[in-house]
């Protein structure tokens, strides 16, 4: 299944997510570091406004993303794209009320990184999700009739020709 939202037959939205990912856990890591004291203030400063690039990079990568949503048809792929999808807009939000608190002055450190810690949590599942719409579902994965991916590479792992489904919805060989 080719995906609409790519330039010259490579999909954008993998593409772009491992912005916001990189500067999440980076946000994360410089709040541990400003928590633990193990270094100053300019650490608070880093986690804000890496989890403000990273809500801007997510926003960005929620295009293509939604491109690609937009043209699935099979119904356990779309109820696996339906849950990558409110995952995801559910991090930004967290990351967006993390921001909100930590805009309205010096907060306590819990809560703002108890929120980046759920959202790494969630995140971590979502990008499960996402890795299991290309691999188990063929999502972006196009396949020639003779069951190898386009430009004359090999099959990709899970996915097959054959285009049948298993009970789980899966690519079956």
């Amino acid at each position: 299944m080719s995906t609409p939202a790519s330039i010259k037959d490579h999909p954008i939205h993998p593409m772009l997510v491992g912005i916001p990912i990189g500067l999440w856990v980076f946000s994360l890591v410089s709040d541990i570091i400003y928590a633990a004291r193990w270094g100053g203030p300019v650490w608070a400063d880093v986690a804000y406004y890496t989890m403000v690039g990273g809500v801007i990079g997510a926003l960005i990568a929620a295009v293509p993303g939604f491109i690609d949503y937009l043209s699935i048809s099979d119904a356990k792929t779309k109820s696996t794209g339906t849950r990558h999808l409110i995952i995801n807009l559910s991090v930004v939000a967290l990351y967006i009320i993390n921001i909100i608190i930590r805009s309205n002055g010096q907060p306590n450190m819990a809560l703002p990184i108890i929120l980046s810690v759920v959202a790494i949590g969630a995140l971590l599942y979502s990008g499960w999700l996402g890795g299991d719409l290309v691999y188990e579902h063929g999502m972006a994965v196009e396949l020639e009739p003779d069951g190898k991916l386009s430009k004359g590479r090999p099959r990709p792992y899970e996915v097959t020709a054959a285009r049948e489904r298993d009970e789980r919805g899966r690519l079956t060989a």
